[in-house]
């Protein structure tokens, strides 16, 4: 999945980028806008003004009327409490006559600035000066117009306003457009994330599912949701899987049989033919029960190795109920007691009075047989086997042990593979079947088997079964 983090990040980085050009052009563009606003207004208080004054206003009274009115004018969050514009008046030779701002400014030559020299020659004229050149807060944006009498023009109306009474609009508005982006750019990386975990999480799945079917684990197929492409996806690599399995199942189970079967059916054949010679009769029962030992021999092999395939092929437990697990548990010594007697074994039981479980109990049983087998045969005459039950809150574990040498660390890592016999020591032969079948029976319930050896002597076998449904 590197390369969808990897994806992702740059589609993050690109987003990212572009939204931070896009707001970077917005707001260096919305103080020049919200200025040429304010000045395309000034323009029109400025010739009102100056047809003001052409028609014999006083300007002064005017302003004072002005300086007068209290407002409460809320726009957008910026609260407006006082008319923020002023003006000064000058003849035509651009010396100031009135000034509603600054009365220091009468009698002062302004002839040369821009809003004052443009204007008395009849064009538009306007400036932008700093009170102190070290602020850029202290801008005032002055607009001129002319004022004519008879047709001349007289002198000139400027209006002025101070630009830190536009620069709350503009900061409203910074916020504005930033949090709407941020907004708008988190939601698009939102769904871009929410896309990418819809569609990649089952992928992840998906490749988690095939690295298993690469290291032979059996596993069900994995949900991934309701997306069609993802669950056709799944479906064909659950179609390939159990295909190759098929096919590699029977290849190596027809390899395997055909070579545990040789050692018996040798045996057989060399029976049979020495049957043929002449021979004692005792000589001859002798072959015959051989015959019969290594017939049995390949008939519970092939019965064995039938019950295992068919375990092998489910990828999840067919039949599932409630049962009492104590119950199984001693009905499986019941069945192997004649055994133990005839090896002089002694049977012990260390259980609750019941064990609720959900799960198959046949399959559970066998598998405990098979504990129980191998512990009986790897035990000294007058030894004892042990059945011992714990339950927690998530599963249930089974143990059976045994008191014989007990098994070597090396035979140990290898005792659930299949074919896999140790027999050195005793004279215990098995045909590696049993405790694959163990190995099977407790992964289908969601567990694991364990084997490994007890001090001073002897091996305990642990069946741990998942208990979520008992």
């Amino acid at each position: 999945m590197r390369l969808t983090r990897v994806t992702l990040f740059f589609i993050t980085l690109i987003i990212g980028l572009g939204f931070y050009r896009l707001i970077d052009f917005l707001l260096k563009d919305l103080e020049a806008q919200t200025l040429q606003a304010t000045e395309e207004t000034m323009i029109d208080t400025a010739n009102l003004l100056a047809n003001l004054v052409e028609n014999e206003q006083d300007l002064d009274k005017v302003f004072e009327g002005i300086a007068l009115r209290k407002l409460d004018a809320k726009i957008f969050a910026v609260l407006k409490k006082e008319v923020g514009i002023q003006a000064y008046l000058t003849n035509e030779k651009g010396i100031v006559i009135y000034d509603s701002g600054h009365p220091e400014n009468v009698g002062r030559d302004f002839s040369s600035w821009s809003d004052v020299f443009k204007s008395l020659r009849g064009r538009y004229g306007a400036r932008s000066s700093r009170t102190d050149e070290a602020d850029a807060t202290s801008s005032i944006m002055y607009v001129g117009a002319p004022v004519r009498r008879d047709g001349k023009i007289v002198g000139t109306l400027s209006v002025y306003k101070a630009q830190k009474d536009v620069l709350p609009f503009v900061s409203e508005r910074r916020k504005t457009i930033i949090w709407a982006t941020s907004y708008i750019g988190l939601g698009i990386l939102a769904l871009i994330i929410a896309v990418f975990i819809w569609l990649f999480r089952p992928v992840g799945k998906l490749t988690d599912y095939a690295r298993a079917i690469t290291r032979g684990e059996r596993r069900p197929r994995p949900e991934v949701g309701i997306g069609r492409e993802v669950n056709t996806l799944a479906k064909a690599l659950h179609d390939m899987r159990e295909a190759l399995e098929g096919r590699q199942y029977a290849e190596r189970y027809i390899q395997t049989l055909t070579h545990e079967l040789k050692s018996p059916l040798a045996a057989i054949h060399g029976a049979a033919e020495l049957l043929n010679e002449e021979m004692p009769q005792s000589e001859r029962a002798r072959f015959v029960e051989n015959i019969r030992s290594q017939t049995a021999r390949c008939e519970l092999l092939i019965r064995q190795l039938l019950e295992l395939s068919a375990l092998e092929a489910q990828d999840r437990l067919q039949e599932v109920h409630s049962f009492d697990l104590a119950t199984t548990i001693r009905d499986c010594l019941d069945e192997v007691t004649p055994r133990a007697l005839t090896s002089k074994i002694t049977l012990v039981a260390e259980l609750p009075p019941d064990l609720p479980f959900v799960g198959n109990e046949p399959l559970i049983a066998s598998a405990l047989r098979h504990l129980l087998e191998n512990a009986i045969g790897f035990s000294p005459p007058k030894g004892t086997v042990t059945v011992a039950a714990s339950v927690d809150e998530n599963s249930m574990t089974l143990s059976v042990s045994d008191e014989g040498p007990g098994i070597p660390d090396f035979a140990a890592a290898r005792a659930f593979e299949r074919f896999y016999s140790y027999r050195a020591g005793h004279d215990h032969k098995g045909n590696g079947l049993g405790l694959p079948f163990v190995k099977e029976v407790a992964e289908l319930h969601g567990g694991t088997a364990t084997i490994a050896a007890l001090s001073p002597n002897g091996t305990k076998a642990t069946l741990t079964l998942h208990r979520s449904g008992s």
